[in-house]
This record gives structure tokens, C-alpha cells and sequence, in this order.
């Protein structure tokens, strides 16, 4: 009985250490670590998303910042947000899901209520987040190949003190038909001090093997 205890008392809920599976998923870590604004872009599974959330997970379980505050561009739902049923929260849940099982996956089911029930982890529709200001915070904005420029600017401008900016996308996926803003920051902002830029390509999948060659193949 006294060992059983013990062995209950030893089972304590452990946070994910992000590993890297491949050589530019090490330079998009490092990047992170390093920089204030890092932006990375690749193909669905290469790990730009995955490992944002286990980065912001680990900051956040080691009390380095307050937050995590996880958005994305709705664009890709046709509508307006105001035209979608449903309270804010409601509306905008199918479209956060993935950045959500992410957290979840690093963090353990304990330690991620935790944290969304303390209000450390939150979701905006990046249509609202105009005006406000995040300290101490890491802020992802994923799928921003759907953003114009002037939402990506919007969005870097939230920044406060002790805070970092992720921004990931895919810039071959942007359903703004040539206008998204993603492709043009990346380009203007490559090589400013303070700002990282990734690429991750099919090389880096990590779902199964065959999407990449799937991918390469159809594009070629």
C-alpha cells in the first residue's frame, strides 16, 4: 500500500520538450530563441506551427512569460465574423482547433487547463485584435499567408515588452489570389537585426513520408 502511494506521488504531469526531426527545424528553434520576430514559412507538416507551440510552451511552463496568445486571419471562411452563428468564442473555435491540439499535446491535459482556465493561453480572431497591446507574451499568428500586409503590421504592432512574434504560413497557400502579405514581409524584412526568417520545405514533413514526394511530384 505505502509503495502504491508512493508511486502515485512520483506520477506527476510532465510539459513536452520540443525536439527538432530535421536540420531546419534546428534553425527555425535557434531562430526563435534568438530573435524577437521570427517568420516561417513551409508546407502543411513541416513543423512551423508544432514547434511555435512547443516553444511557447515551454516559456510559458518555466514562468519566462505570462501569455500565449494564438491568432489567425479568417479569410479562408468566405464570410464576415459577425455573419457566423454563435457567440465570438464559438465562431472563431473550428478555425484555432489546430493550434489548440498542438498546445495541448506539449502541455498534457492537466497543465493545458490549467493555463486556459488562468487566462495564459488565448485565442483572438486577429480582426479584433486592433488597439491592444501584449506584454510578456508569445504571440503566434498562424496561417498568415491568408493576411494582407497591413494586418501583418497590425499584428506586429501588438507587440509589448518582453514579448516574441511568431508569424507562419504556407506562402505557396494563400487563398488572397496574389496578395497576401506573408511573401512581402518575409522579403523586405530579411536580414534586420532582431527579425528571423525560416523556410521550411517537403524535406521537413514529419505526417508521413509520402506527402512530400506526393507534393514535389505534383509540382513539377
Amino acid at each position: 500500500m505505502a509503495r502504491n502511494r508512493r508511486t502515485r506521488r512520483e506520477e506527476k504531469p510532465k510539459v513536452q520538450h520540443v525536439e527538432a526531426k530535421t536540420e531546419n527545424q534546428k534553425i527555425y528553434i535557434r531562430s526563435i530563441v534568438e530573435n524577437d520576430i521570427v517568420f516561417c514559412s513551409g508546407p502543411s507538416g513541416s513543423g512551423k506551427s508544432f514547434v511555435a507551440a512547443g516553444i511557447a510552451a515551454e516559456h510559458l511552463h518555466r514562468g519566462d512569460i505570462e501569455q500565449i496568445i494564438i491568432t489567425r486571419p479568417l479569410v479562408c471562411t468566405g464570410k464576415d465574423i459577425g455573419s457566423l452563428p454563435g457567440e465570438l468564442g464559438e465562431k472563431i473555435a473550428p478555425y484555432l482547433l489546430p493550434m489548440q491540439e498542438n498546445l495541448k499535446f506539449f502541455f498534457g491535459r492537466s497543465y493545458y487547463g490549467h493555463y486556459d482556465n488562468e487566462g495564459q493561453i488565448l485565442y483572438k480572431p486577429l480582426e479584433i485584435m486592433r488597439g491592444s497591446t501584449f506584454h510578456n507574451a508569445y504571440m503566434i499568428l498562424d496561417e498568415a499567408q491568408n493576411c494582407t500586409t497591413e494586418q501583418i503590421k497590425m499584428f506586429i504592432t501588438r507587440m509589448g515588452k518582453n514579448s516574441k512574434v511568431l508569424i507562419n504560413g504556407d506562402v505557396n497557400q494563400d487563398d488572397l489570389r496574389g496578395r497576401s502579405g506573408l511573401d512581402y514581409c518575409i522579403s523586405k524584412l530579411e536580414g534586420i537585426d532582431g527579425v528571423g526568417i525560416c523556410r521550411l520545405g517537403y524535406e521537413d514533413i514529419q505526417r508521413n513520408d509520402i506527402i512530400g514526394r506526393v507534393l514535389t511530384a505534383l509540382e513539377n
